[in-house]
């Protein structure tokens, strides 16, 4: 199975708060260079991505404002993946219309021209790495991993897992990995069993 980690992260920034509402973890450059760092494995393994050296990134209010109009972009495609079920609560009544968030998507990972390059180390089978053709800025490279990163789910057999955690107060998306799973984690099916629990309560106690 394809590594689809980087482009779940990047949606999950956005989470519950703990205390009913939605928080950021993009809220501001120190929150995307931390982020940034973190995932800086991922990131510098998209051979595409011109050298970037995720690892030294820090963020400015450019690169947050791009980074996060993908972010948008992904969750707004997220949204349509898991039709005919409802999106995520948090931005659900905000999403972009599907066709500018594709163009946001596209233009990010062409930003970034790559070109096949073949790998054939001793003793193991060659394979097909792509490496980009020019030198580009870390924002545009960062981008560009990410695009990369969506484009390749949203358009593989995985994207067909992703659902929408609807337990009370959750906001993430997950990608279903057995027929019985309902929530992201086994809290939020905690959550969601103590809520029917407590609604089937109060429709007896009313009745």
């Amino acid at each position: 199975m394809a590594d689809h980690s980087l482009v779940l992260a990047l949606a999950l920034t956005v989470r519950h708060d703990g205390q009913g509402g939605v928080a950021d973890d993009l809220s501001g450059p120190e929150g995307l260079t931390a982020w940034v760092r973190e995932h800086a494995a991922a990131l510098e393994s998209d051979t595409g991505a011109g050298g970037f050296a995720a690892d030294a990134f820090t963020a400015d209010e450019e690169a947050l404002a791009a980074v996060r109009a993908l972010r948008a972009a992904v969750r707004a495609l997220f949204a349509r993946a898991v039709r005919p079920d409802p999106p995520s609560p948090a931005d659900a009544r905000r999403l972009l219309p599907v066709g500018m968030a594709l163009e946001v998507l596209n233009s990010a990972a062409a930003a970034v021209p790559t070109v096949p390059h073949l790998e054939w180390p001793e003793g193991r089978d060659p394979y097909a790495v792509h490496r980009g053709t020019g030198a580009p800025d870390a924002v545009t490279a960062l981008c560009a991993a990410l695009a990369r990163a969506a484009v390749g789910f949203l358009a593989g057999p995985d994207r067909e897992k992703l659902r929408a955690c609807h337990a009370p107060r959750c906001v993430r998306y997950f990608l279903k990995e057995h027929p019985r799973q309902e929530w992201c984690r086994p809290s939020c099916g905690n959550r969601a069993r103590v809520a029917r629990h407590q609604r089937r309560h109060q429709l007896h106690d009313g009745s």
